[in-house]
């Protein structure tokens, strides 16, 4: 905070916005990162565990070192199990994690662990990280960003890359709006901590129609220290009388073992929202939204957290860009182009979790139908089982690249 005008300010220091602030770094950068929370808060739940190999390969970019630390402190799963009213449709093991460049192809570990390393190598890339500043206004104009906090700090910024979550300020404040909708079923999530005398074998496992459980989907996914376990409720279940602490050890009693009925840490019950904001950026070009404030997708995938870091990545890239620019109509190209590139992949990543949501949710006779016949002749064909495991997490690949412009 001082006279003049901080090169860039980013709001919120979770994974998206440390992300952002390293590859700020990276491309020579000063920033500062504001956050609403104290420094000591707490940040319970596992949240986003999955840490695809694409993101460890930026993070690696821009801090030489930290995917590779990422990867040592995640598990890799090497198994892959898929069940259909408790009899297995698929499975598979593979010898070798994959990945390139010395990084595994995925990571399973909880945030709050990959928000301390990212943090730490902010520190380390001289970021400056301010606690306990909740930003209550943002006024932008054709040359900078005014941010006023609740303690009535001011801050001036030439941008301003806007990461403060599902509920963000910057969104609401450059006029950006969610378009959307949720999904009908809950869920219940819970961490359950690993049987340090008898733990279970590192396998992703997921059930269609659980006998045990009343015949609900669960999956059961393992990270560093712990378990995953999501259960699908019926539209007809009351999900605050299966999010109780009694009835979860229940469930997860009858799903991972019953040793493990008195290990859960977190619940939580959730109706997924798959909405994207209307616009990235504000009409001045000085804004950037990333990570949730930008978008919210269905879990199924794992494409929160390492979309929200891909667009940490792009949208650094447009502002180190838009620094250096001459002109002004290159600067606002730039931004125009993230804005353009990050809306296309986040509108093909809600598409991407809706295709998935609807198969767990076997929407519709067809669908239930190809889902009947495929774990029918699984035992026969392969390609059936392999579909029916891999069709709860939504099409591979990516989002097309943009090759023309919408602003």
């Amino acid at each position: 905070m001082g006279t003049e005008p901080e090169p860039v300010v980013v709001v919120g220091a979770g994974p998206v916005g440390l992300s952002a602030a390293l590859a700020l770094r990276a491309r020579g950068l000063p920033v500062t990162v504001l956050e609403a929370e104290p420094e000591d808060r707490e940040r319970p739940g596992s949240r986003a565990i999955y840490v695809h190999g694409a993101t460890l390969q930026t993070l690696e970019r821009n801090r030489p070192g930290l995917g590779q630390t990422l990867a040592e402190r995640g598990l890799v799963w090497p198994t892959r199990r898929t069940f259909w009213h408790g009899k297995e449709v698929f499975s598979r093991t593979y010898s070798a994690p994959g990945g390139t460049g010395g990084l595994p192809h995925f990571i399973s570990m909880p945030q709050v662990w990959t928000e301390e390393e990212l943090l730490e190598a902010c520190l380390e890339a001289a970021v400056e990280v301010v606690w306990e500043r909740p930003v209550q206004r943002v006024k932008t104009s054709e040359d900078a960003v005014t941010l006023k906090t609740e303690p009535g700090d001011i801050w001036e910024a030439e941008y301003v890359v806007g990461a403060d979550g599902a509920e963000s300020i910057v969104r609401k404040q450059i006029g950006a709006e969610f378009e959307g909708d949720r999904s009908k079923n809950h869920f219940v999530i819970t961490d359950v901590r690993e049987h340090p005398d008898n733990p279970r074998p590192n396998e992703r496992i997921f059930h269609y129609g659980h006998p045990d459980i009343g015949g609900r989907h669960v999956l059961l996914v393992p990270f560093s220290g712990g378990w995953r376990v999501d259960l699908q409720c019926r539209p007809s279940d009351d999900p605050d009388r299966l999010s109780r602490k009694d009835v979860v050890s229940e469930w997860v009693g009858a799903t991972l073992g019953e040793r493990y009925a008195d290990r859960v840490e977190w619940i939580s019950t959730y109706q997924f929202l798959q909405v994207t904001a209307d616009s990235f950026i504000d009409e001045h070009r000085r804004v950037l939204l990333a990570g949730e404030a930008a978008h919210l997708f269905a879990p199924f995938g794992a494409r929160g957290m390492n979309s929200g870091i891909a667009d940490a990545e792009a949208a650094a890239s447009a502002i180190a860009i838009a620094q250096r620019a001459k002109q002004d109509g290159v600067a606002r190209r730039a931004v125009q182009q993230f804005a353009a590139e990050r809306e296309t992949a986040a509108e093909w990543n809600k598409n991407a979790a809706g295709q998935a949501l609807r198969h767990m949710q076997a929407v519709g006779p067809v669908l239930k139908t190809k889902q009947r016949l495929a774990a029918a002749v699984a035992p026969f064909y392969e390609p059936a089982g392999k579909w029916l495991d891999e069709a709860p997490y939504g099409p591979r690949g990516g989002p097309p690249i943009v090759t023309g412009e919408k602003y």
